[in-house]
């Protein structure tokens, strides 16, 4: 899987990309990370990315035309890199995505990890100021993701996002692959006659067994205890079950 970024702030991601499970997993050649900075795209002095915006308004917004030469070129190189390994690849053509990250994007899911997980390369663009051209958006993107209601200053922290949700289901990139599917909005079935189809995970104890908290000891589950793997398998899928009803019930949903 390779991703492709288009920032002007490439450094952000310099610890991102060099520390734990991701970094793990570029070294290992299971994802690749690569940053461009849109800047190397202009051809004024001053390197502009933006411009004033039509109509009036405050803030600057991203230019389409700068935007618009950076997919282009990545584009290029997707489809030379595929010329040169067609042999190798058996000519199978290679899936892209061109994903641009907005606060009026479609919200960004576990399900949505899954979906870009099959992709061969997703190029990601990070606007920054008042936003991207909405021609961008429009005609050169394939999709327009948030991660959730609110703004943030950038698409950087979110291309993070999408970055490791979407490398943890590339497998070699998790240690155990189990530990994946059955995590929280993972599907977890069987839960009191209904199908819930994204629930969250069920809560998890470690050592000590007893442990003083507000003057109170507070214990470890005794059937975590007892070695019953199925009373375990039956007591997680029921906490799974309670804690979705009470934090996203939104998520679950009755089998037809």
């Amino acid at each position: 899987m390779k991703f492709s970024i288009v920032t002007i702030f490439p450094n952000i991601f310099k610890s991102f990309s060099e520390e734990a499970l991701i970094s793990r997993a570029i070294k290992k050649r299971i994802i690749s990370l690569d940053l461009f900075n849109l800047r190397d795209w202009t051809k004024d002095a001053h390197k502009t990315v933006d411009g004033r915006p039509y109509g009036g308004g405050v803030g600057m917004v991203m230019r389409a035309d700068i935007i618009a030469k950076a997919i282009k070129s990545l584009k290029l190189k997707v489809k030379s890199h595929r010329s040169r390994t067609s042999s190798l690849r058996g000519k199978k053509k290679e899936k892209v995505r061109v994903i641009v990250f907005s606060a009026k994007g479609k919200k960004f899911t576990q399900t949505d990890a899954k979906r870009l997980a099959k992709f061969d390369q997703l190029i990601m663009i990070c606007g920054r100021y008042e936003g991207i051209d909405e021609r961008v958006i429009q005609y050169l993107t394939d999709e327009e993701i948030s991660i959730g209601d609110y703004v943030l200053f950038g698409g950087e922290v979110p291309a993070m996002v999408v970055v490791e949700a979407v490398s943890r289901m590339i497998p070699g990139t998790v240690g155990k692959q189990k530990s994946v599917e059955d995590e929280s909005f993972s599907n977890l079935k069987g839960i009191d006659r209904q199908e819930a189809e994204g629930v969250l995970e069920y809560p998890h104890y470690t050592r000590p067994e007893a442990i003083k908290i507000a003057g109170k000891n507070r214990l470890v589950p005794k059937v975590l205890l007892a070695g019953d793997h199925k009373k375990v398998d039956d007591w997680r899928k029921k906490q799974s079950f309670l804690l979705t009803k009470k934090r996203r019930p939104d998520l679950l949903h009755k089998k037809n």
